[in-house]
């Protein structure tokens, strides 16, 4: 059975196929999905999105510049979704950013104002306005899934201002998913362990992150990125029809320890 048969959505954060975003597309048209995939403005980026697309099986994929952070380029995003596709079923928000410098064990403390807000308003504030834009596509209702990170809960090693941001990004799905609910809207993030995709590799001493969970965690292995696509397939379709305003998390059982 295919559980997004019919479903259409777009996609945030496809950057290679190593990309969680990636996964998720790969995993949601496999049950039936049609995607969009919204892209950083750039043809050196159009060209990376577009081959791990190919690569993944996506034969003339439905791609659009976007940078997050300009609300011009998030009108003209759903304007042109909306022309081309009437309604919007599902959202997958997997865009952040802060700046690598701050991203080294002991330097949060020496974060400043400029890189704070820079990270607060791509990770967090750009969920906002995407569902601000989704809101009136989604007629039937709809879900929108948001990735986050263990880091947003707990303080992790050169994590910092991301961890910040994550934590702001599921206060944000909290609130939204009330303000939504009532229009059948349903709004989750899903906290994936670490993986070894491009952002994730911008973070001083990820590979001891990885050794950690790979010990530690109750299933005693780090996570498949394939894993995390698989669960949000959960999250966006009629499976998870009762579930709004959670966090999953997809992490071996990590969070579920003192470590």
């Amino acid at each position: 059975m295919k559980l997004l048969e019919g479903k259409r959505g777009l996609v945030f954060g496809v950057a290679n196929e190593r990309s969680i975003a990636w996964h998720i597309a790969r995993n949601a048209a496999e049950h039936g999905a049609t995607c969009g995939f919204p892209y950083l403005p750039g043809e050196k980026m159009e060209r990376r999105v577009a081959k791990a697309l190919a690569d993944g099986g996506f034969a003339e994929p439905w791609l659009r510049a976007c940078d997050v952070s300009n609300d011009a380029d998030l009108d003209r995003l759903f304007a042109s979704f909306a022309a081309d596709f009437g309604t919007l079923d599902f959202v997958v928000h997997s865009v952040a950013y802060a700046d690598r410098e701050y991203l080294q064990p002991g330097t949060f403390v020496d974060t400043p104002r400029a890189a704070f807000a820079e990270a607060l308003d791509i990770s967090a504030y750009s969920l906002v306005a995407v569902a601000q834009r989704a809101k009136p596509l989604m007629k039937s209702g709809g879900s929108i899934l948001a990735l986050s990170y263990y880091g947003a809960e707990k303080a992790a090693p050169g994590y910092n201002v991301m961890g910040v941001a994550k934590s702001a990004l599921e206060s944000c799905v909290r609130y939204l998913a009330a303000d939504l609910g009532a229009l059948g809207i349903r709004v989750n993030s899903l906290s994936a362990g670490p993986c070894r995709t491009l952002s994730a590799m911008a973070v001083g001493g990820f590979d001891q992150i990885l050794d950690k969970v790979a010990e530690s965690a109750p299933l005693r292995r780090n996570i498949e990125t394939d894993e995390v696509g698989r669960a949000a397939v959960y999250l966006l379709s009629d499976l998870s029809s009762g579930v709004t305003g959670e966090t999953h998390h997809v992490d071996a059982g990590y969070n579920a320890i003192v470590t």
